[in-house]
Order: C-alpha cells, then structure tokens, then sequence
C-alpha cells in the first residue's frame, strides 16, 4: 500500500478472524492466566533432529525441533497429568483429559487456525512427525475442518519460525495450558564450565490458574526443558 494515496483500509472482520477474536477475548477475560518462562539450551535437541532426518524410520516424513518439542510437552503431560484438563463452569468441576489433542497453531491465509492432533499421546515419534505434517500442509492449502479444530486439550504455538524470542500465549478456549517456542538461536552459554556458543531458545508456559497452580506450572515447564536438554530422556520418560 502506497501512503500518498488512501489514508486508510478498512478490513471487514468476519470468518476464521472473527471467529478467533472472539475465543481469544473470552479467553482472556475467563481464565485467569499465568506465564511462566524458561531459556535452554537445545543443543542435543538439535543434534538429534539431524540424526533422525538420516533414520529410514523417517524417511519421507518432517522431522524438525517442533516435533521433539511436541513429544516432550507430551512426556510432560504424561508424568505430570492435571494440567490437562479443562474448567467446567457451570457443574464447578475440573474435568482431567485422559488424552490428549495436541493443538498446533497455524499461521494461515485466513488468519490463526488452532487444529489438534487427536490423541497425540498414543503416537509413536514417526507416527507424531506424520501427524504434525498432514496438519502443517493441510493447514495452508486452507482444508482445515471445522472437526479438526475442536476437541483440543494443550496446544503449541511456534513463534520461533518469525524470529521471536518469547511471548505471552493466550489459552485456546477450554484448554488449560498452552506452551509458546521461541526462536533457537546461537548464543554464548556456560556448558560444562565453559562459555560456548550453543543453540538457545526459550519456552514459556501459560496456563489457567483456577485449575493449574504454580507448582504444577512450574514441573511441567520444567520437564519439558529438561527433555529438550537432554532428549534421550525422550526414550527413558516416554
């Protein structure tokens, strides 16, 4: 757009955006929100996205840090399940998911789709990176379906990918957690006693308070940035 011409545009707010501003304005004056941050260092992490790239088991499927930050929130939940959950308002119940629809949020020609993997849990990693793909794709070829985008439980947003450290995540209307992913970039770390360049990135965790309190916040945070540390933990906590 050209300033010496229109002094202003004027963009009708209907469809996925109007649909998205209105649940992410309920949510935000509904759950009382949390944040809670942690910077890592995903070194391994990294290391281990390549190897995998080169595993037959992976052949033809995405492998990228996403998919192993998917699996750790997924270990995560697992050892520590009441954060998934969802607040029931009008029987004043908390109800505890047990499963989980892993939501990924998506940056689209409509606007901010939120679809969810249906029960992530049970996957196997290829069988979450083959997931993660068909609904990356699908998601921008705009054939997302309405069933595809309920049922969610936790969600991931990847704010990384736009080169930003961190952020504040608004909780996808009745889900109890959300985990945003800055961007992994090199920096100077104190690793084995040394200061070393490594890949860093930092994760922050929101989450309703009137069903998730600090502490189990802070393990579920906590045990994510643990696995991504160290991802073979990713074999012995799965």
């Amino acid at each position: 757009m050209s300033y010496d011409t229109a002094r202003e545009t004027r963009i009708p707010v209907k469809g996925v955006r109007k649909a998205t501003a209105a649940a992410m304005v309920g949510s935000a004056f509904t759950a009382p929100h949390v944040t809670e941050f942690v910077t890592v260092d995903v070194t391994r992490t990294m290391k281990l996205v390549e190897e995998l790239k080169q595993d037959k088991e992976f052949a033809g499927l995405r492998v990228n840090p996403l998919l192993l930050i998917a699996k750790a929130l997924l270990v995560a939940i697992r050892r520590n399940p009441d954060i998934n959950a969802s607040w029931d308002e009008a029987a004043q119940e908390i109800v505890v998911k047990h499963y989980v629809n892993l939501g990924i949020a998506a940056a689209t020609p409509r606007g901010l789709i939120v679809p969810n993997i249906k029960d992530a849990h049970a996957k196997t990693l290829p069988q979450l990176a083959e997931s993660l793909g068909e609904l990356v794709s699908t998601a921008r070829e705009g054939k997302t379906s309405p069933a595809a985008m309920q049922g969610g439980t936790v969600t991931i947003t990847n704010v990384g990918v736009f080169g930003v450290d961190t952020g504040t995540p608004i909780l996808n209307p009745g889900e109890s957690a959300i985990l945003a992913v800055g961007a992994i970039k090199p920096q100077p770390w104190v690793h084995k006693g040394k200061v070393k360049p490594r890949q860093v990135t930092t994760l922050a965790l929101s989450f309703d308070h009137r069903l998730v309190d600090g502490e189990l916040g802070s393990k579920v945070l906590a045990d994510v940035a643990a696995i991504l540390e160290q991802p073979k933990r990713l074999i012995t906590w799965a």
